[in-house]
């Protein structure tokens, strides 16, 4: 239902945009754009050793200024009506993908799907804005191993940054002091997402808020959402609960002062009986630097604590992972950079180097990695996990 309101809401635009005068149509704008992504990757180590994908993300936006009179009053000789202007503007884009895994002139195994990537109407004034559709919504203060990954699978070491988006509404007030609130409410997102335990409950609504508020030199925010949980595809794992209730209450703050600094922190509470897994703690510390070493060197550092137990607050059980970032542009359109992950609990390295070279359309990446081979590490489901096991990957990103 909440898919069919979005299509209605996409046709009602589209009359509303034929309906508008001469005058309204020579300020609107349609763009057509979108990115091609093709890779290859040899790991020698897989039971298919070879494997090479495509990604094409066709994007198509619409946006609509226009105007509204603020005062009613009948405007006379010495007083003006007063006008706020007013955004509407649109995004669909589709994520077709195409993947094939094979041991040359052996086995082949093919995969590929067609699906929306993006697709929202927003409304929007100076100081708000509605959106509504399948959107992105990611925040926080961390870069790397980020806790309020609540609704976002980015993987650090992807260049492209892709993740799937949700079904929802979102709005957003922004004070004059640059603080803002962030109000959204999600129907129809059954796929686990980010570092949930398990996926949510079918045909049961999320819904929650945050509130950033900035600081003299940085920001801080706090961030609530309530959600149902399905855990019986965890079961014995977990407990079976076909829906049970979670509250997830996040803080994050971030400041600039002789380094970049943050701290980001969520609590996920469940209201049933899920053994060690009721309640789970995650912190995460980190700090950034540019040093002013030739072209300027970027280092990045971040320690991840995640903790569960059927206690709040107890960190009987907990897990660490620390990360280094580093990264150095070799020219204009060169950069070379490296991330090293180590997980404490189970004695577990991971490496990554990429060199990226960029041309007005275009971004080669040459990347090479050597991780274990069952990584605990969250990454984007629709493409799996392409960074496990050592080998080599090639990617091709083009603009349009």
């Amino acid at each position: 239902m909440f898919r069919i309101l979005i299509i209605g809401l996409f046709l009602l635009s589209s009359t509303h945009c034929l309906a508008q005068d001469s005058t309204a149509l020579l300020r609107d704008s349609l763009v057509f754009k979108g990115q091609l992504i093709t890779w290859l990757n040899a790991n020698l180590a897989n039971e298919l050793p070879l494997a090479a994908g495509l990604r094409y993300l066709p994007q198509l936006n619409y946006r609509l200024p226009h105007t509204v009179t603020a005062n009613r009053t009948p405007p006379t000789a010495h007083r003006q009506p007063h006008t706020a202007p007013r955004l509407f503007d649109l995004e669909a884009s589709a994520n077709i993908f195409a993947a094939a895994n094979l041991r040359p002139f052996d086995s082949l195994n093919a995969t590929g799907l067609i699906k929306p990537y993006r697709l929202w109407v927003r409304y929007s004034g100076p100081q708000w804005e509605i959106r509504a559709g399948l959107q992105k919504i990611n925040f926080g203060s961390a870069t790397l191993l980020r806790p309020l990954m609540w609704f976002d699978q980015i993987d650090p070491r992807d260049p492209i940054q892709f993740t799937d988006g949700v079904w929802g509404l979102l709005g957003r007030y922004y004070f004059l002091n640059n603080a803002n609130l962030w109000l959204w409410g999600l129907y129809g997102n059954h796929q686990r997402r980010g570092w949930d335990l398990a996926p949510t409950a079918k045909h049961r609504p999320e819904w929650g808020a945050r509130f950033q508020q900035p600081l003299p030199k940085g920001e801080m925010a706090l961030s609530l959402h309530h959600r149902h949980a399905d855990t019986r595809s965890l079961e014995p794992l977990l407990p079976a609960h076909a829906a049970a209730p979670e509250t997830r209450l996040g803080f994050d703050v971030k400041m600039d002062w002789a380094v970049g600094c943050w701290l980001e922190a969520s609590w996920t509470a469940n209201h049933r009986n899920l053994g060690a897994y009721r309640h789970q703690e995650m912190l995460n510390l980190g700090i950034d630097y540019t040093w002013g070493i030739g072209n300027g060197l970027y280092i990045a550092a971040e320690q991840l604590l995640v903790a569960t137990d059927a206690q709040a607050f107890r960190l009987a059980r907990t897990n660490s992972l620390s990360l280094l970032s580093l990264s150095y542009p070799l020219g204009f359109f060169d950069n070379i950079g490296a991330m090293v992950y180590f997980d404490w609990s189970n004695n577990a390295l991971y490496r990554f180097v990429n060199w990226r070279k960029q041309w007005n359309n275009g971004t080669l990446f040459v990347m090479a990695y050597w991780n274990p081979k069952n990584s605990s590490l969250p990454t984007q489901s629709s493409t799996q996990n392409p960074y496990s096991g050592a080998g080599v990957q090639i990617m091709y990103l083009w603009n349009h």
